[in-house]
């Protein structure tokens, strides 16, 4: 009772102590955004940051990065431990940093860091850039592709311009959605990302803010979305200047994986709450992205009247001015809460990553059940339940965790969860790092690309996968020495929960995540494009069934069934609105001939039979040519293999 009173004081203080609207300077100039430098029509720029450490903030401005001969301007002292206020000799493309009395840091809001984060600010205009994406409505959230990237590695340039080069050939392929892995400024020369420290500046790696503008621009006009990976959980340990400015940014409150826990729900949340939900809906607003991926939710910690996911929801909603938008969300314990309605408890999100799928995949395609693979079999009934009724696990014991995993995930349709054969998670989670193509059998992989293309949760890939790409992805991050050995060890004591990788003889095959070569290894070759030419075409010709099929394009409405042919064979039945039903047969193992075939879900549609529509021994896929399916009296299966029937001729 004592604690249940404490929160609820500490809830109407963060909400008091937060900003309602944009605040005004004496009533001269209303602000776009809480926090951070914004250039004011006319003349000027205005600044804003919250410093409750500091009795005095001053702003040092320069013409040049090394701030020689900066001139200084006061600011403003506002209620709450804010300070704001204009600076008339400020302009667009000037270098900053707000002196407090023990320093001089770089803005917590910055839109660029040119030099990095420990480098200063640069004032950077967003309403220069020339938008051609005004008709763009969004991305069509009942049929997402997705296709999950990292800037630095999608290609040799490593660059947003570089990077939008290769949209069109996305756009072909039947991409809809492309995921960025995260952007936000982060120290050193490369890295993933999930260590940024100025979440409201685009990395200066990838070019300067108006470049990752013209990615998106571009490929609303090819017609694909652009979603954000954005790390809500933690920021990074190097170039971190939080602290400087206030001591309850993070709190002891919750255990974090990664550090201090970020604050949203103890002494004065309010102005932390108010940071991050202006930041996702910046990168809404200002980038005109199409949603956003929220890394590791099960991090965020919130013991909120509202909690901040559901805030994130609403500041994205708003932020689009009626685009349609798209939230996913990486939640290792699998709450569905997340994806029910606001008003029934829930966040408002839209998806969730579906890791149980993933796993049951990776053991099919693998064998292998170490680690947290161990509570999976990869069977059938295994595919079959991913199918129907999304997660694996809601609220059963899991032996790994020596816990219940999971809640409920009832009245969700296919559409609240992303299935996926590959993420950049799974494939460094590995001692090479290799793909899962190389991990498996060619009729496998092709069986299992068939099931997580047509199968009507929302499908995603990972960059290179739709050619098998050979280039490792590999986990990666530049720091100065004494962090990098510390990120050295804690990496291989992740990956030896594995005990294939804790065995002596893999010691010498782990990547250092510091070195050069670990990062230039992961970038693509897309000439393998050209090479992989069968692949490639297997996962044009799926996306482009699943787009224009007439039932498969509507499978994610749930009308699937499935049943169990045989130890590693199963049928999935796809439900028409004119009996036009379609079959995913699909079996792991070797030939199987089914006689008799007691298995309703085989039965033809009334007066007609099957015909053969697709499958994926295809010789035009690299495959062995396949016979025919059906004889008098049984069904031969061959082994390894995918195959898709349709209605025929009337019998």
């Amino acid at each position: 009772m004592k604690e249940s009173t404490a929160l609820a004081e500490r809830t109407a203080k963060a909400k008091k102590s937060a900003s309602t609207a944009p605040p005004k300077d004496s009533g001269e100039y209303a602000r776009k955004w809480p926090i951070g430098a914004e250039v004011m029509p006319g003349d000027g720029v205005h600044f804003r940051v919250w410093a409750p450490k500091s009795k005095k903030v001053r702003i040092e401005l320069s013409p040049s990065a090394d701030l020689k001969d900066a001139r200084t301007f006061d600011l403003s002292p506002e209620k709450n431990g804010y300070f704001s206020g204009p600076a008339k000799e400020a302009g667009l493309g000037m270098y900053y940093r707000f002196r407090l009395d023990h320093g001089s840091f770089p803005d917590p809001a910055s839109r660029f860091q040119p030099e990095g984060p420990h480098g200063p600010s640069q004032i950077i205009d967003s309403t220069k850039f020339p938008w051609t994406d005004q008709q763009w409505k969004g991305p069509p959230t009942e049929s997402l592709v997705i296709y999950e990237l990292h800037i630095g590695t999608y290609t040799r340039e490593g660059t947003y311009a570089a990077a939008a080069e290769h949209l069109q050939e996305l756009a072909e392929l039947g991409v809809n959605l492309i995921e960025v892995m995260p952007v936000a400024e982060f120290p050193g020369r490369f890295g993933w990302g999930y260590d940024g420290v100025n979440l409201f500046a685009p990395t200066r790696l990838y070019g300067r803010p108006d470049d990752f503008r013209a990615f998106v621009d571009r490929a609303h006009r090819l017609g694909i979305g652009v979603i954000l990976d954005v790390v809500y959980n933690h920021l990074g340990p190097d170039g971190n200047y939080l602290r400087e400015f206030a001591d309850h940014y993070f709190t002891d409150r919750h255990k974090n994986e990664w550090g201090q826990a970020i604050n949203f729900d103890d002494r004065d949340s309010g102005p932390v709450r108010e940071f991050f939900a202006a930041n996702a809906a910046y990168w809404i607003d200002e980038f005109h992205l199409d949603g956003l991926r929220l890394d590791a939710t099960q991090q965020i910690f919130d013991c909120s009247e509202e909690h901040i996911l559901s805030v994130i929801s609403k500041s994205v909603r708003k932020a689009a001015g009626g685009r349609r938008t798209y939230l996913v969300a990486e939640n290792e314990v699998q709450e569905t809460r997340l994806v029910r309605p606001i008003d029934k408890g829930g966040y408002g999100l839209d998806a969730l990553w579906n890791d149980d799928f993933h796993h049951s995949a990776r053991v099919a395609l693998t064998g292998r059940r170490e680690a947290y693979y161990s509570d999976y079999k990869g069977s059938p009934q295994e595919f079959i339940s991913a199918i129907k009724r999304g997660f694996l696990y809601q609220g059963q014991w899991y032996s790994w965790q020596k816990k219940p995993r999971g809640t409920p995930a009832t009245g969700l349709t296919p559409g609240h969860f992303v299935h996926f054969l590959e993420n950049h998670d799974q494939v460094a989670n590995s001692l090479h790092g290799l793909r899962v193509w190389q991990l498996s059998s060619p009729g496998k992989f092709r069986a299992m690309t068939a099931l997580l293309l047509l199968g009507p949760e929302t499908p995603m890939l990972f960059q290179g996968q739709e050619f098998a790409a050979s280039s490792p992805f590999i986990y990666f991050a530049d720091h100065h020495p004494e962090l990098a050995r510390l990120v050295a060890v804690g990496r291989k004591e992740f990956l030896r929960q594995f005990r294939s990788v804790a065995c002596p003889e893999a010691e010498p095959h782990l990547a250092d995540p510091g070195s050069d070569q670990s990062f230039l290894r992961s970038k693509l070759n897309h000439a393998e494009r050209e090479k992989n030419s069968q692949i490639y075409q297997m996962h044009r010709d799926l996306l482009r069934m699943r787009r224009e099929d007439p039932v498969f394009s509507k499978a994610h409405s749930g009308a699937v069934d499935g049943a169990v042919l045989a130890p590693e064979a199963f049928v999935l039945r796809f439900f028409g609105d004119k009996g036009d039903d379609r079959l995913l047969l699909v079996n792991l193992g070797a030939d199987l001939k089914l006689s008799p075939a007691p298995e309703p879900l085989l039965a033809p549609p009334e007066n007609a039979s099957w015909t053969m529509k697709w499958h994926s021994e295809s010789t035009c896929y690299g495959g062995c040519g396949m016979g025919p399916l059906q004889t008098d009296d049984q069904w031969e299966l061959p082994g390894q293999a995918a195959v898709v029937l349709e209605p025929g001729l009337q019998r």
